[in-house]
C-alpha cells in the first residue's frame, strides 16, 4: 500500500463552488478535501485575463505547497476558461509535474455529448460567454452540435443577495431568447446557479435537458481516478473536508452555513 498522504482541492472566485465541492464528497465520501474561496478578489467575471490566471496560480500553489493536494478541481468556469490550460501546460509542467489541475468545462461537454445533445444552451458570466471556449471544445468532441451562450450577469448578484422574488422575471428574459433556438440541452456555466436548477427547470417546463455541474463533476470525477491508480493512490482517506477563504465575513459564514446545512468553521488563508 503506497503512502496516502495527499488531499483532493476544489477552488472557486468565491462561494457556488461549494456545491460541487459537497457534491463530490457526498459521491466520493472516504477522500479528505480542501475548499479554497478566493472571496477578498470575487467575482472574478469582469477582472482582466492576466488577474484571473494570477489569482487561480495563486490559490492553486496554496492548495499544493500548504494544504498536501495533488489533485485540484478548478470549480470556477470563468477561471477554468481563463486560466487552466496555461496552468496545466505551463505552472505544472515547470513546478509541480506530480500534480493534476482538472477542469469542468470539458468534462460538462462530454455529459452533454453522451446523453445526445446537439443544440446546448449556455448562460454564464460575460467572460465565458465571449471567450468562446465552451464553442472550441464541443468541435473537439461533436461537430455537429451548436452552443447558443447568453451572459447573465444579474444572476450571481440575485442569488448572494436574496434576490428570489426578482428571479423569474430575469430568468425568463435571459433564457427566452435562447430557448427559441430549439435548444436540447441548457449548461449551467456557473457554479452559483446549482442553487437555480430547480427554477429554471421549471422556467422552462422541463422541455430542455438542464445540465448542472454538480450532477456532472462528481462521476467525472470518480471515473478519472479509476482511470488514474497512480493518483488515487496518494489520496489520504480520513473523510474531512476544510473550507478555506481569503475573506471571511458574516454574510459568508451564513451562506456556507445555509449551503452546507450546519456551521462549518472557515480558515481565512492568505494566497498572495
Amino acid at each position: 500500500m503506497k503512502n496516502r498522504t495527499k488531499k483532493i482541492g476544489v477552488f472557486d472566485s468565491g462561494l457556488g463552488g461549494l456545491y460541487i465541492a459537497k457534491a463530490i464528497q457526498k459521491m466520493l465520501p472516504s477522500y479528505d478535501y480542501v475548499y479554497l474561496g478566493d472571496t477578498l478578489n470575487v467575482p472574478y467575471g469582469g477582472r482582466s485575463s492576466q488577474a484571473i490566471y494570477d489569482f487561480s496560480e495563486n490559490a492553486i500553489r496554496y492548495l499544493f505547497e500548504e494544504k498536501q493536494c495533488d489533485l485540484v478541481i478548478i470549480a470556477c468556469n470563468t477561471a477554468s476558461v481563463c486560466a487552466l490550460r496555461k496552468l496545466q501546460t505551463e505552472f505544472l509542467v515547470n513546478e509541480f509535474p506530480e500534480k493534476r489541475i482538472l477542469g469542468v468545462i470539458v468534462p460538462t461537454l462530454e455529459s452533454a455529448t453522451e446523453l445526445g445533445a446537439t443544440q446546448i444552451g449556455l448562460i454564464a458570466t460575460e467572460y465565458t460567454v465571449s471567450s468562446k471556449i465552451y464553442e472550441e471544445e464541443i468541435v473537439k468532441i461533436t461537430p455537429s452540435a451548436k452552443i447558443y451562450g447568453m451572459p447573465t450577469p444579474l444572476l450571481v448578484p440575485l442569488i448572494e443577495h436574496h434576490g428570489e422574488k426578482y428571479m423569474d422575471m430575469v430568468l425568463q428574459d435571459y433564457l427566452q431568447p435562447i430557448i427559441e433556438e430549439g435548444l436540447d440541452s441548457l449548461i449551467l456555466g456557473c457554479t452559483h446557479y446549482v442553487s437555480i436548477k430547480d427554477r429554471v427547470r421549471h422556467i422552462t417546463n422541463h422541455r430542455v435537458r438542464i445540465l448542472s455541474q454538480d450532477e456532472i463533476i462528481p462521476p467525472k470525477l470518480r471515473t478519472y481516478l479509476l482511470n488514474h491508480p497512480e493518483m488515487e493512490e496518494r489520496l489520504s482517506t480520513g473523510n474531512s473536508f476544510t473550507i478555506c477563504a481569503t475573506d471571511v465575513n458574516q454574510g459568508f459564514i451564513k451562506n456556507v452555513a445555509n449551503m452546507m446545512g450546519e456551521e462549518l468553521p472557515i480558515e481565512k488563508v492568505n494566497c498572495a
